[in-house]
């Protein structure tokens, strides 16, 4: 059964704090090394570029989230976004982070993105699988670029076009609005 795919509230913000705080205290999935709150969870949700968070519910319950973020500062890079996608540990393996990232990926292309990138802390089998069976191409590895729990890692980027080729003269990308 697939899970529900919705638009994330500010009221969602503990929920995926909750789901998102495990990759940030146990594992190198995530270079932060402090866990955020709920309110800087609505924080990041509500920042500029406007750009989509996406929850999966089961029985009414966050089991995961997906969103994409701005790729860099500079302004020729706005029509490129950083996606990632965070599952509870039941919902690995059970379509949830394909589900989420499908229709991730829709919104970005209906609001002109040209172009979706995804870092991957080195290895996870798990994770560069899911990229690729989207449609992700690997493009480089920053070596090194990360230190967490005493060691260094690699990550590698993958990257998804959104428009192939795309425009020569690309219209501005547009602010996310939900619902």
């Amino acid at each position: 059964m697939t899970p529900t795919i919705r638009p994330a509230t500010p009221a969602d913000a503990a929920a995926i704090a909750a789901v998102y705080r495990p990759y940030v205290t146990d594992t190198v999935i995530s270079f932060e090394t402090e866990p955020p709150d709920a309110d800087e969870i609505a924080r990041r949700m509500a920042a500029p570029p406007l750009l989509p968070w996406l929850v999966a519910e089961r029985a009414g319950a966050v089991t995961g989230y997906a969103y994409a973020s701005a790729h860099r500062a500079r302004a020729a890079y706005r029509w490129s976004a950083d996606v990632s996608v965070y599952l509870e540990p039941g919902e690995r393996g059970r379509g949830t982070g394909r589900a989420l990232y499908a229709r991730l990926v829709e919104i970005l292309r209906e609001l002109g993105y040209v172009g979706a990138y995804a870092g991957v802390t080195l290895p996870n089998p798990a994770s560069v699988g899911l990229h690729e069976a989207m449609g992700f191409r690997p493009v480089g590895v920053y070596r090194g670029v990360g230190h967490k729990f005493g060691r260094w890692y690699d990550v590698g980027w993958w990257q998804l076009p959104l428009a192939d080729p795309p425009p020569d003269d690309p219209a501005e990308p547009r602010p996310w609005a939900p619902g």
